[in-house]
């Protein structure tokens, strides 16, 4: 599905509305007209699925970057001294979050998490600031499916000293990442299960095929 380039970054709305329940709107219809797509993909669990969301369309894409980080920030608690996420998906998220804390006045440092230990220089998991024992990182995710990478970041930060009890992400597949979360211990929340995604995209589908006739 294709969308003229001024339906999707021409409104001044994205960064002067307060009303936050306009900017979710606004970045669904983003993920609908830029990242989901349905065909044979193979995900990065080894699943097969007949659908993707390419995540990184929207999450670099300007507007999507900071309604991604105004939308999330709201959702952390008070007490969360950093953000971190699995490189590379949660890399814009976490420096989003992050660049947003700064205009909210509280600031929160993004940590990056790498998938395998750097292999020079300190030979560190966890790019970022230094943090406290025991400080508190909310962990963020693009994508939910089985749950595995968001898991795997949990334990990177635990075993740096960090407490971790939460996991939030752009998008749950619904496919077990949630339960897994839960079964953890770890409180886990979306800002857009896959169904809304769904039903979203195919409104738009039918309404730009009425519009085209």
């Amino acid at each position: 599905m294709t969308y003229p380039t001024e339906t999707l970054t021409h409104s001044d709305i994205w960064a002067t509305t307060s009303d936050l329940t306009t900017l979710r709107h606004k970045l669904l219809d983003l993920f609908c007209q830029l990242a989901y797509q349905e065909g044979d993909f193979l995900l990065s669990s080894g699943l097969r699925s007949s659908y993707y969301v390419n995540k990184t369309q929207v999450t670099l894409h300007p507007q999507g970057a900071l309604a991604v980080g105004r939308l999330l920030f709201p959702l952390l608690p008070v007490d969360t001294q950093a953000v971190g996420g699995l490189t590379m998906g949660a890399d814009p998220i976490v420096t989003a979050v992050s660049i947003v804390s700064v205009y909210e006045n509280r600031p929160i440092p993004a940590l990056i998490i790498r998938k395998e230990a750097k292999g020079y220089g300190t030979r560190a998991y966890i790019e970022g600031s230094s943090l406290p024992e025991g400080a508190k990182v909310v962990v963020l995710e693009d994508v939910v499916t089985t749950g595995q990478s968001a898991l795997k970041a949990v334990e990177r930060l635990k075993d740096a000293g960090y407490t971790v009890n939460q996991v939030i992400s752009l998008v749950d597949r619904q496919q077990g990442g949630g339960e897994l979360y839960q079964s953890g211990g770890l409180k886990f929340e979306t800002l857009f299960s896959i169904q809304e995604v769904q039903e979203r995209y195919r409104q738009l589908a039918n309404s730009s095929t009425k519009g085209d006739r």
